[in-house]
């Protein structure tokens, strides 16, 4: 496993675009992200903070069921 990356809020939710999830609201500094799939839908809550806690970011990883190796330093 590797070092995850420090990321915005912003560039969280990019990867998260780029993998399906689409972003359905934002209020003040929190931007909701959703993925509908068949039978389910996955809701990830995201800080648009200027640098994520490495807590916070593994928090929307587990969440969003993403594999941990697209948030970690390329090696």
């Amino acid at each position: 496993m590797g070092r995850l990356r420090i990321l915005s809020g912003d560039e969280a939710c990019r990867i998260l675009e780029q993998h399906g999830f689409k972003p359905i609201r934002q209020r003040g500094s929190h931007r909701v992200m959703q993925l509908r799939r068949e039978g389910a839908t996955v809701t990830v809550p995201v800080p648009l903070h200027p640098e994520l806690k490495t807590g916070t970011l593994s928090s929307i990883i587990r969440q969003s069921g993403l594999p941990r190796s697209l948030f970690e330093h390329e090696s």
